[in-house]
């Protein structure tokens, strides 16, 4: 059965527990969340003792983990058997593994938790393991988010907490971050720990705590570039390649890239109404009027040009075709060509 994260975890806290837990895929901010929770909430300290059992898949072979799920619980309801980096059982891919599970899954000890903890990789849902995983454990397949649905995430999680937050402090936080959800749960717990009330969480917030300059980022970067505004964007590349280790390269390189791609589509669009772009952008409509005034500033062909500026360094960032040049150096001829 399928599920999402929010669905597990809900029957978790209302103590609806299943025999076997199969947690995979790219985005692990959600396996971990839910491996943690059955590993602190499920049974009391005095029964973890006896009773909870975590391996590590590098470890262990799938006959011993099965050993392990058929024991039965000391003086408790139940046990907890957790395998964490599960991808690394040296035979979970193998034919003989993956029969091994298969049988357990089929008939599983009703007194055993068991909790596969598969970062980073799936299994083949098309082979017979992945097909009864499906079937008859709680299965959960992690994506990573993409960059539109960020934002969403963040006053999500925002909300979930009991704060608010401006758009333009969301889209600053999903932007300076990007889709690490775990990161971006770091940045946003550590800005919140400071609050008690309930508050708004504005852009001056976000530089406050997530260590954004309040002049000198991203975003102003990219709002000189929409404005043209030479002196400004110069400004904040210098102050860049001098703390560079506060401002690398490559997710700078992102951001622009994300704009100027957005950017063709508004220049190429014959409906330039504020609805429409919002939806063909998935942006914020607060955002929209910073591609319409950029749209009046580049023509077509320039915003074509500066998205293949834009893909040349970030090569050049990575080695590719750069044998000297410094990051710094790489965001000065970047935004030169960008402007002019």
């Amino acid at each position: 059965m399928a599920l999402t994260p929010e669905g597990i975890l809900s029957d978790l806290k209302n103590k609806k527990y299943s025999p076997v837990y199969f947690f995979q895929g790219e985005e692990t901010y959600y396996i971990d969340l839910l491996t943690d929770y059955i590993e602190d909430n499920v049974l009391t300290d005095t029964e973890k003792g006896f009773n909870q059992i975590i391996l590590y898949g590098r470890d262990v072979q799938m006959n011993e983990v099965l050993t392990n799920a058929r024991r039965f619980p000391m003086m408790a309801e139940r046990q907890v058997v957790i395998v964490k980096e599960a991808q690394n059982i040296s035979d979970i891919n193998k034919e003989s593994g993956q029969k091994l599970l298969i049988d357990y899954i089929k008939n599983p000890v009703g007194s055993t938790i068991l909790v596969f903890a598969h970062k980073n990789k799936s299994l083949d849902k098309r082979k017979s393991l992945g097909k009864l995983i499906e079937k008859h454990a709680v299965a959960l397949t992690t994506k990573k988010l993409y960059d539109n649905q960020v934002p969403a995430w963040v006053e999500k999680y925002l909300k979930s907490k009991g704060f608010s937050a401006t758009t333009k402090a969301i889209q600053m936080l999903s932007d300076s971050i990007g889709n690490d959800l775990e990161r971006l749960a770091n940045e946003v717990d550590k800005i919140l720990i400071n609050y008690k009330e309930k508050i708004e969480i504005n852009e001056s917030i976000v530089q406050k705590y997530v260590g954004i300059s309040k002049d000198y980022n991203v975003f102003e970067l990219q709002k000189a570039l929409i404005a043209k505004d030479v002196v400004k964007a110069n400004q904040i590349i210098n102050y860049f390649e001098a703390n560079d280790k506060k401002n690398p390269i490559i997710p700078i390189i992102a951001v622009l890239f994300s704009f100027y791609s957005k950017l063709l589509m508004v220049v190429g669009s014959k409906d330039r109404s504020e609805r429409n772009l919002a939806s063909v952008l998935k942006v914020n409509p607060y955002f929209v009027k910073d591609y319409l005034l950029a749209a009046r500033n580049y023509s077509p062909a320039q915003v074509i040009n500066n998205i293949h500026y834009i893909k040349d360094a970030d090569l050049k960032s990575k080695g590719v075709g750069n044998a000297s040049a410094s990051d710094g150096q790489l965001l000065k001829e970047l935004v030169f060509k960008l402007l002019h």
